[in-house]
């Protein structure tokens, strides 16, 4: 249902802040592979049309339809895992031909945080009690267990870590989560020397040499271990100002040069960021995503609604989260994981998933207007 919203009540702070992380992601993308830049154009302008779009269409229409939108993705999970596309061992994308590829898993994001939101306001004074955590967990799993069969280890936690800080704000006991830490912390003891056993059949090979590559980088000299090495050298060479925009010279060779570092316009964006523009661009960059995690909190504080107070959370803990784990594996401090630098990184999927998330912040912003 459209509504008739005033034009001054819009957050154009908001808009701005995407539009200039946006902006600095071409550029990025251009130095990192210029033949990607005319596609992330392209999935700009149209991100920028959906999140115009679902910004002036009530939020709660979404939320009504949650059960209607958990079938759709379990029916896109189902169908990318028996029909998708396959890319080396892993069933991610549909093919769009000549329009490229679409993630669902990334679509899922969105979709989970309406759900839980839904769930969380259903379930607002009784969310501690065993039943209903029970309850939760079922919702969840179907689709997290999808995603980890296609393989997707990092889009599964990314979705986790979104869910446990919804719930947490949701007024997740605090004693409920001292016990969660005191069994979860032997618990992932025991994990990290079992995917070490011989025969271990909870993570895909590539995963567990991404674990080890982490724990024990001097032990695995394998291209996992170079990519997150060659990353950070990069990034150091790149010192406080960096070596320039397209350092392609003979005198000041980049990685992208001699391909140190592959899948930099994704995974690795980061690394040409130290590497081209410094320190100082580090900051800049890491600065413009706090400020869009602060705002998406801004705006989650100023809901009209429980619901919208929810959403608004999943989505700020969605942009901090991915956030925290793109730079942390560019820099060599988190195990090697495939998640896209919000507006930043390459990806179509990734900006249409990302678009509609500030929309329906948008339309939030505007909700806690009118009342």
């Amino acid at each position: 249902m459209l509504r008739n919203y005033r034009l001054k009540n819009y957050n154009f702070k908001l808009i701005l802040n995407v539009l200039v992380l946006s902006m600095m992601g071409l550029v990025f993308i251009h130095s990192a592979n210029p033949s990607f830049v005319v596609k992330q154009g392209m999935g700009l302008v149209m991100g920028f049309c959906v999140m115009a779009i679902v910004s002036v269409i009530d939020f709660r229409i979404f939320t009504q339809n949650a059960v209607p939108l958990y079938i759709l993705n379990m029916i896109l999970l189902i169908g990318v895992k028996l029909f998708g596309k396959d890319v080396n061992n892993a069933k991610r994308w549909f093919s769009l031909g000549p329009l490229g590829t679409f993630q669902p898993s990334e679509l899922t994001k969105i979709i989970m945080i309406i759900v839980i939101a839904v769930f969380l306001v259903k379930h607002e004074n009784d969310l501690n009690e065993p039943k209903t955590l029970g309850k939760l967990a079922i919702c969840c799993a179907p689709p997290l267990y999808m995603i980890l069969q296609q393989p997707n280890l990092s889009t599964t936690l990314d979705i986790c870590f979104i869910v446990i800080a919804m719930m947490f704000v949701a007024g997740l006991d605090s004693k409920l989560i001292v016990r969660v830490l005191i069994i979860g912390i032997p618990l992932m003891v025991i994990f990290l020397w079992y995917v070490q056993t011989p025969g271990q059949i909870l993570l895909k090979p590539h995963q567990v040499a991404r674990i080890m590559t982490f724990l024990h980088p001097e032990n695995y000299a394998d291209s996992t271990a170079l990519q997150t090495n060659n990353s950070v050298m990069a990034i150091g060479s790149g010192g406080l100002f960096g070596k320039g925009f397209g350092s392609n010279t003979i005198s000041n060779v980049s990685a992208s040069d001699v391909n140190l570092v592959s899948e930099r316009q994704t995974d690795f964006i980061f690394s040409v960021v130290g590497e081209e523009f410094g320190f100082v661009g580090c900051v800049v960059v890491m600065a413009v995503l706090m400020l869009l995690v602060v705002q998406c909190i801004q705006v989650a504080r100023k809901a009209d609604s429980l619901l919208g107070t929810y959403v608004a959370t999943g989505i700020a803990a969605y942009m901090g989260f991915q956030s925290f784990i793109n730079i942390g594996v560019a820099t060599g401090t988190t195990p090697n994981t495939g998640l896209p630098l919000p507006f930043i990184s390459y990806g179509l999927s990734s900006v249409l998933s990302a678009s509609i998330g500030i929309g329906l912040l948008l339309n939030i912003n505007l909700q806690g207007k009118r009342y």
